[in-house]
C-alpha cells in the first residue's frame, strides 16, 4: 500500500492550493485519514482529519480556511488551502488507517507547501 501526496508547492500569501493524497495497492477499505505537516523546528501536528462518513475534524488554526474531503470510490483525500499565510509553510504528510492485507496505519512522503511572496 501507498499514499502518494500531489499539489504542493510556491503561493503567494492569500494564495490557494489543493492537496491530494492517492492510496494504492492491496485495499479492502480505508477508514480515518488526516493531513498533518511539520514545519521547520517544529514537531508535526494534526490539520485536518476526516472519517469514512465524512464527517471532519480541523485545528483551531485552519478551521474557516482550509477543507478536506475524500472520495472513497477513488481512495483519495483532498485539503484545499485558502488564504495562505506564510505560517502555513510546512511539509504536509496525509495519514490513512487502511485495511488491506492487514490493518495499519500508512504515511505519505509529504508535499512542500511554500507561503511567501
Amino acid at each position: 500500500v501507498q499514499l502518494v501526496e500531489s499539489g504542493g508547492g510556491l503561493v503567494q500569501p492569500g494564495g490557494s492550493l489543493r492537496l491530494s493524497c492517492a492510496a494504492s495497492g492491496s485495499i479492502f477499505s480505508i477508514n480515518d485519514m488526516g493531513w498533518y505537516r511539520q514545519a521547520p523546528g517544529k514537531q508535526r501536528e494534526l490539520v485536518a482529519a476526516i472519517t469514512r462518513g465524512g464527517r471532519e475534524n480541523y485545528a483551531d488554526s485552519v478551521k474557516g480556511q482550509f477543507t478536506i474531503s475524500r472520495d472513497n470510490a477513488k481512495n483519495t483525500m483532498y485539503l484545499q488551502m485558502n488564504s495562505l499565510k506564510p505560517e502555513d509553510t510546512a511539509v504536509y504528510y496525509c495519514n490513512a488507517d487502511i485495511i488491506g492485507l492487514a490493518y495499519r496505519d500508512y504515511w505519505g512522503q509529504g508535499t512542500q507547501v511554500t507561503v511567501s511572496s
